[in-house]
């Protein structure tokens, strides 16, 4: 019995240990750190495809969990609504600058509460109360140039007088595009860098760049208006909504704010003879009750990003992308990026 006994409370000690240690790292995930895959190349070269980054937490101050009912560390779907929080951030409000990376919740998911959304990872060009816009492919913020464009990528058509052959495409790693014609056309991602090393080649005879011209619409870009003529190379102007701001409304730039008014700040949006009314009532006017975001992936032509579906909203914001602990190639099997272990974000 003696034996039994001593058993049973080994047992009982082990599940005391693994529960407490359970509950740490989960508060360590929830409120200090967590470590996440890149798994797009939405980022590149800043992130690659198979990057573990360091979403650091404390930067923008932990944000409390608002489906208390969830299942940690199985699913992020499984969850209950039955007990639900408010927006809370610990130390505030969060203090994004700009050209900082950062990770947050995927705002459309609106069928899933914003603690359950998917992880998306980009840069913040844009922050609240800036005027922001975009002129042939490089961002201008309160009419400043800020883009560096030896640090983006770019889609660019390339014309060779030579088939360029396998040997030649895996050497300068031109993984993002490929052949476009039999006349030897062919679309690649380039970084300006590697742009410079192409055209040197005597057999490359044109690299341009593919941008859309000003007077292109592009109808998949937020706002979707035709009033809002805009594509992702030619975008704005376009002011960020700020906390406490004001803007007068009318039919025409409703469509830039009307997801702000009825989904990220949950009023009742209608239009009745052309006129606009917010929780029943006529307005002529909003103001907005959060802070908003413009983000960007680094790779501009094959990012998904605040050009195509509009605004991040504060509550979003789950912390700062800092480091990448550990770098897998997956795509190209070729092992471990030795160069990118605990490799700073920049």
């Amino acid at each position: 019995m003696k034996k039994l006994a001593s058993h049973k409370n080994t047992i009982i000690e082990w599940l005391k240990a693994i529960g407490i240690s359970l509950c740490c790292v989960l508060v360590i995930r929830t409120f200090v750190f967590e470590i996440s895959s890149v798994n797009s190349p939405s980022m590149e070269k800043s992130l690659l495809t198979g990057d573990f980054m360091f979403i650091n937490k404390l930067s923008y101050g932990p944000r409390l969990p608002k489906t208390i009912l969830s299942i940690p560390f199985i699913n992020q779907k499984l969850y209950s609504t039955l007990l639900s929080l408010p927006y809370i951030r610990l130390f505030g409000r969060p203090d994004i600058e700009n050209n900082d990376v950062v990770v947050f919740n995927f705002p459309q998911e609106d069928e899933f509460p914003v603690d359950h959304r998917t992880y998306f990872v980009k840069r913040c060009v844009a922050i609240g109360g800036d005027s922001f816009k975009i002129v042939d492919g490089l961002v201008y913020v309160n009419n400043k140039l800020i883009d560096r464009e030896q640090t983006l990528q770019f889609n660019y058509h390339l014309k060779s007088k030579i088939p360029l052959d396998s040997a030649f495409i895996a050497n300068y790693q031109l993984h993002e595009g490929g052949k476009i014609s039999d006349n030897d056309d062919y679309s690649f991602t380039l970084t300006q860098a590697l742009v410079d090393t192409l055209k040197s080649k005597n057999f490359i005879s044109e690299v341009v760049k593919n941008n859309e011209k000003k007077e292109m619409w592009d109808e998949f870009v937020f706002p979707y208006n035709a009033n809002y003529k805009w594509n992702v190379d030619n975008y704005g102007s376009l002011k960020i909504p700020q906390m406490g701001d004001s803007i007068q409304l009318d039919s025409t730039n409703l469509c830039l704010f009307e997801r702000i008014i009825s989904i990220y700040e949950g009023n009742l949006l209608e239009i009745k003879n052309d006129s606009i009314f917010i929780n029943h009532q006529f307005a002529q006017s909003y103001t907005f009750k959060q802070n908003y975001y413009f983000m960007m992936g680094d790779n501009r032509h094959n990012s998904q990003d605040s050009r195509h579906w509009g605004f991040v909203p504060e509550d979003h914001i789950i912390g700062k992308a800092t480091r990448i602990i550990f770098s897998k190639d997956k795509l190209y099997s070729a092992g471990i990026r030795w160069d990118r272990l605990l490799m700073g974000i920049k």
